[in-house]
């Protein structure tokens, strides 16, 4: 079992608070909605590598998807560039 709406709204409340007066923390997700809005910055593992590491404004959903799945930075860069 998960926790309950309210418990997820005061833990991220809270890391917000942290957030704010400058303490680091480590936050390790899955849920993409939780992980854009309480990071600054964002490591993406995938098989104990980082594919990449960015920032919340530099990237959308799908570029964080592809290096969930394998894709380093530099090839989610590439493609976003061949296509535009």
């Amino acid at each position: 079992r998960g926790l309950d709406i309210g418990a997820i709204e005061f833990i991220h409340t809270t890391l917000i608070s942290m957030r704010d007066k400058g303490i680091a923390m480590l936050l390790i997700s899955m849920e993409l909605d939780e992980i854009f809005s309480l990071s600054d910055r964002i490591l993406v593992f995938y098989e104990g590598e980082i594919m990449g590491e960015v920032t919340p404004d530099e990237v959308d959903r799908e570029e964080i998807g592809l290096m969930m799945a394998g894709h380093k930075k530099a090839e989610v860069v590439r493609e976003r560039s061949d296509e535009g």
